[in-house]
C-alpha cells in the first residue's frame, strides 16, 4: 500500500472533507479533499470482494491524514462491481422483458440481438403486450389492462423478481410505461420495475436493453449498496455514501439501488473529471494511461463529452449516457517484443508488474522499464535495465508516443493541436511533448485522478427527447427542456442556487413530420453536504 499526503494542522483548515475511492481492476485509490485541495491520497491492492480492499484504503488514508471518521462529510466511490457483473455474466437477476408496441416491433423482440452468454442467466422471459406512442405523442395502441395482468400472473408463476418495461416512444411520453408499472406493481408486490424512459435515449432497442440490464442488476445493486455501507460504517464514517455516474455526476445509494446501470463505465468518467480538476481545464483531452490499458476522452465545458452513437456493453447495444472513450491495450506493464519494429502489448502482465518486469528483477521487458531506462521515470532499481540497447530504447518510446498521438488525432475535433492531459501512473510513458498535443500537461496527483474526480463530483440533471415544435417556439421548447434538467439535478439532490445549465444541444429531425427537434440538456450543481450528524442530503 501506499500513502501520502500533508499534516493534521493543514487538514483541519479545510472544512467539508470529503473522501473519493475508485475501485480499479488492480488498484484502489482514494483520496481525501478539503475545498479544492488535496490533503492526502493512498492506494492499496483492489481485493475480491471489492469492499476488503476500500477498507484497508479509508483506514490508510484517515490514518496518515491524522484525520478522525466523523470529521469526513462525504464519501463517493466509483465502483466496478456492477461492469463486472454484465461482462462476466455473473450475479444477473433473471428478468422478465416487457414491450408495450404492438401490433408493431414484433420482428424483432426483446434480447434478439444479446449475446447468448449473456442472455442465457436472464432466462429469455420475453412478453410482447399493446400500448406505445408516435413519436409526436399520438397513441400507438391502447394500453390493455388484462393483457398486463396476465402477464403478471405468468411472471408470478415463473418466480421473477425484475421487470424491464419499454414502451415505443417513452422518452416522448411515458404514460403507457408509468401505467403498465401500476399494474404490474398491484398484481407483483415487491418486484423490482426498471422503466426504460427514465435509463434511456431515443431508439428502441438500445433503450430496452439498457433497460432489461439495469433491471438484472438490480439485485447485485442492493447487496452492494449494503456492502459499501457496512465497509464505510467499519471505520465508523457516519457520513452520506455517494456513487459515481457514466456522466461525471453523483447519484445515491438509493438511487444506485434503482438504476445501477448508470454507474457502467464510471472508472474512465472519474478519469476525466479528474485530470480537468487537476489541469484547471474544462476543455482538452485526457489520456489516463493505467498498468494495462489506455483510455483516452475529450472534455467539452468540464464533462466528458457523450458518445452519440450505440455503445456496446459485452456485446449488447444501448443508448444510454455513456462518455466517449477510446480504449488501447497500452499501458506500464505492457509488453515489449524486439524485431524490425518494436511492439508494444496489447497484452500485458497486469498486477503482477512489480514481480515480473526488469527493473523489480523480473524476466519480462515491459513499458515501465523502456521508460525507466530512457530516464522518464526512478521506479524499482534503474541499474536493472541500463544494459537495454539504447536504440531499442528509443525505438520502443518513439512507439509509445506515436500510438497515444494517433489516438488524440482520432479523438480531436479539429485538425488544430489542442491540450492533452495525462494522468494514470502509467502517464511516466510519456516524455515532455506529444505530436499534435499544443502542450502536454502531467499535473501533481495525477496516479490518482481517478479519485479525485470522484470526491470532486456533482449532481447532474439531464433531458434528452423528442420535441415537437408544431405547436411550440424553438425558444419555448429549450426553455422547457432547461427548467426539466435543472428540476431533475434538484431532485436529486442538488441545491437549487448552485444549479447551473453546463450543455445545450438541439438537433433537428427533418426524416419525421411534424417539424420535430431532439433536444438534449445537463444541468449540474453542487450537493449539500450533511450536517453535523451526517445525514444525507434530501
Amino acid at each position: 500500500m501506499t500513502v501520502s499526503g500533508q499534516c493534521r494542522v493543514q487538514a483541519t483548515e479545510e472544512s467539508h472533507l470529503r473522501v473519493g475511492i475508485d475501485v480499479g481492476g488492480t488498484n484502489t485509490d482514494a483520496v481525501l479533499m478539503g475545498g479544492r485541495r488535496v490533503l492526502a491520497e493512498a492506494k492499496a491492492p483492489t481485493t475480491v470482494d471489492v469492499t476488503g480492499g476500500i477498507v484497508s484504503v479509508l483506514g490508510a488514508l484517515l490514518g496518515h491524514a491524522g484525520v478522525e471518521p466523523g470529521e469526513v462529510r462525504a464519501v463517493m466511490i466509483g465502483t466496478t462491481h456492477f461492469t463486472n457483473a454484465v461482462i462476466e455474466a455473473r450475479n444477473l437477476l433473471p428478468t422478465a422483458a416487457v414491450r408495450l408496441g404492438l401490433p408493431a416491433t414484433q420482428g424483432l423482440p426483446p434480447m434478439v440481438d444479446w449475446p447468448r452468454c449473456l442472455r442465457r442467466p436472464l432466462g429469455g422471459h420475453v412478453y410482447l403486450c399493446h400500448g406505445g406512442h408516435e413519436f409526436d405523442g399520438r397513441e400507438l395502441s391502447p394500453l390493455d389492462a388484462e393483457e398486463l395482468r396476465r402477464v403478471a400472473a405468468d411472471i408470478a408463476a415463473k418466480g421473477l423478481r425484475s421487470i424491464a418495461i419499454c414502451s415505443v416512444f417513452s422518452p416522448v411520453n411515458d404514460e403507457c410505461e408509468q401505467r403498465a408499472a401500476e399494474i404490474l406493481a398491484a398484481e407483483l408486490p415487491g418486484v423490482a420495475i426498471s422503466r426504460s424512459h427514465e435509463i434511456g435515449r431515443v431508439g428502441l432497442l438500445e433503450r430496452e436493453n439498457a433497460t432489461i440490464i439495469n433491471a438484472c442488476l438490480r439485485d447485485l445493486a442492493a447487496r452492494i449498496v449494503d456492502a459499501l455501507r457496512t465497509a464505510v460504517a467499519q471505520l465508523r464514517i457516519t457520513a452520506p455514501v455517494w456513487l459515481s455516474q457514466n456522466d461525471g455526476t453523483l447519484m445515491s445509494v438509493e438511487a444506485a439501488q434503482r438504476y445501477p446501470v448508470a454507474t457502467l463505465a464510471c472508472g474512465p468518467t472519474n478519469s476525466l473529471r479528474g485530470a480537468a480538476f487537476l489541469s484547471d481545464l474544462s476543455d482538452c483531452i485526457v489520456v489516463d494511461m493505467g498498468g494495462t490499458t489506455t483510455d483516452i476522452g475529450m472534455l467539452r465545458h468540464g464533462f466528458p463529452r457523450p458518445a452519440s452513437v450505440a455503445v456496446e456493453i459485452a456485446g449488447v447495444r444501448t443508448n444510454f449516457r455513456m462518455p466517449e472513450v477510446s480504449s488501447w491495450g497500452l499501458g506500464g506493464g505492457s509488453l515489449v517484443r524486439e524485431g524490425a519494429e518494436v511492439s508494444i502489448g496489447p497484452d500485458s502482465v497486469g498486477y503482477e508488474l512489480t514481480s515480473r518486469a526488469l527493473v523489480f528483477g523480473g524476466d519480462t521487458m515491459t513499458a515501465t522499464d523502456l521508460a525507466v531506462a530512457g530516464g522518464r521515470a526512478v521506479i524499482g532499481d534503474p541499474g536493472r535495465v541500463a544494459g537495454l540497447d539504447p536504440d531499442l530504447i528509443r525505438r520502443g518510446l518513439e512507439r509509445i508516443e506515436q500510438t497515444i498521438a494517433e489516438a488524440v488525432n482520432r479523438m480531436k475535433m479539429t485538425p488544430e493541436p489542442v491540450p492533452v492531459v495525462v494522468v494514470g501512473g502509467g502517464s511516466v510513458l510519456l516524455g515532455e511533448r506529444l505530436p499534435g498535443a499544443s502542450e502536454l500537461i502531467k499535473p501533481d496527483h495525477f496516479a490518482v485522478a481517478n479519485a479525485i474526480g470522484a470526491a470532486i463530483a456533482q449532481v447532474g440533471g439531464e433531458v434528452d427527447r423528442i420535441f415537437s415544435l408544431h405547436h411550440q417556439s424553438r425558444d419555448q421548447v429549450l426553455e422547457q427542456a432547461r427548467q426539466e434538467a435543472v428540476d431533475r439535478a434538484v431532485a436529486s439532490g442538488a441545491t437549487r442556487v448552485s444549479v447551473q445549465v453546463v450543455e445545450v444541444e438541439d438537433v433537428p429531425l427533418s426524416y419525421l413530420p411534424g417539424n420535430a427537434t431532439r433536444v438534449r440538456v445537463k444541468a449540474v450543481g453542487d450537493f449539500e453536504l450533511g450536517g453535523d450528524d451526517g445525514a444525507a442530503p434530501r
